[in-house]
């Protein structure tokens, strides 16, 4: 058995080594599901963390420019009206963190469309006690307006609703799949003699195997491919919830035929972050460093398919944007500032979005609709 320091709690890095050698070999799906959600010990988990901004590991669209939710905040104004104006209407947002994007659509809402602003009910599902704090207080305003629920204790499908998310699918538990003389292998996680984490090869888990021979996957001969299968439970989730609406997802991702023929992907999608920088090694630090995958929006697509959704629309965030009213929302939200500063801190967040190359240009905007 591999012990750990007998002076200090067990680490997370710890707590996997022993369940490796008690247990064999983890599938990186949960490995990836401990060292990002562990209750004590995951990287979105840990309290005091600071993940996104300059000084965290990576940013967002929210917290980078507010300009980001109040164009869906126009959005979800069209949409509302393509509901037929009902009564009451529901928006969820799966992956709140901290607040930013909730405080951004219920401020524009509040103050661009108050009928809407009215009729709104804001339900927010975020997995860490520390972001949804930090959320409580940034939206106390609206605190007859919000609530925190997660998407799996809800029973009830909402009526009118809008389920939307912005980097959530990237960030959940993946399966690796390889290639290995004309078959299928699955990538596991071991432990070495130097009681570092490893590679190691197995039989495919039985819905992984499903999967595979549902899309007809065949890899070349050492080529890596992530198995997103909790992106599919997510569209069904949200699908069932819904009776008449729509699903949003931002997110970078690239078609299955893209994702499978680019030379430059044949080891997967599979990278980690930390202080704004792409890390080497995946496996080391489990907790310290953010992981992630590239959208297999082809996966996403069909699985919308199975569960009643159309697709409505597909495309790059920065042209959402723009068509969606980003030039309008930049004019009246810079015409309410008076203090410099703000007002110079505002357009730069604004170019770094929308202008050519900016962020924003990395990212797409599937709308897939659900009628009754």
């Amino acid at each position: 058995m591999i012990k750990s320091d007998d002076s200090r709690a067990p680490t997370l890095a710890d707590r996997l080594r022993e369940r490796i050698t008690a247990a064999g070999p983890m599938t990186f799906h949960d490995w990836m599901q401990a060292a990002l959600y562990d209750e004590r010990d995951g990287y979105y988990r840990r309290r005091g963390r600071i993940r996104q901004g300059r000084a965290g590991d990576y940013r967002t669209a929210p917290e980078t420019s507010p300009l980001f939710a109040a164009t869906f905040a126009n959005y979800f104004m069209k949409s509302y009206f393509d509901l037929h104006a009902p009564e009451r209407w529901t928006i969820v947002e799966v992956g709140g963190g901290r607040g930013d994007f909730v405080l951004g659509v219920l401020t524009s809402l509040q103050m661009n469309f108050p009928k809407i602003f009215a009729a709104t009910r804001y339900v927010i599902d975020e997995l860490s006690d520390d972001a949804r704090e930090q959320a409580e207080g940034k939206l106390s305003e609206f605190k007859d307006r919000i609530e925190f629920r997660s998407l799996s204790e809800i029973n009830e499908p909402f009526g009118n609703a809008i389920v939307f998310s912005n980097e959530l699918l990237d960030a959940f538990p993946v399966h690796r799949v390889i290639g290995r003389r004309g078959a299928l292998r699955e990538l596991r996680v071991s432990v070495n003699e130097s009681a570092n984490f490893v590679w190691v090869e197995s039989d495919l888990e039985s819905r992984v195997a499903e999967y595979c021979r549902r899309i007809q996957l065949q890899l070349s001969e050492g080529q890596i491919h992530e198995v997103n299968l909790e992106a599919e439970d997510f569209v069904a989730r949200a699908a069932s919830l819904i009776e008449r609406g729509l699903l949003i997802t931002v997110d970078y991702g690239a078609e299955r035929n893209d994702l499978l023929s680019d030379p430059n992907r044949l080891s997967g999608t599979l990278r980690s972050f930390r202080k704004h920088r792409i890390s080497e090694d995946v496996l080391s630090q489990p907790g310290e460093q953010d992981l992630t995958t590239t959208v297999d929006w082809t996966q996403v697509g069909e699985a919308g398919a199975q569960n009643g959704l159309e697709t409505l629309r597909f495309e790059q965030l920065d042209q959402f944007l723009f068509s969606e009213g980003a030039p309008e929302a930049i004019a009246s939200i810079t015409r309410r500032m008076t203090d410099h500063m703000e007002l110079f801190n505002f357009n730069a967040g604004a170019r770094e979005m929308i202008m050519p190359d900016g962020m924003a240009a990395n990212f797409q905007v599937l709308v897939q609709r659900k009628e009754p």
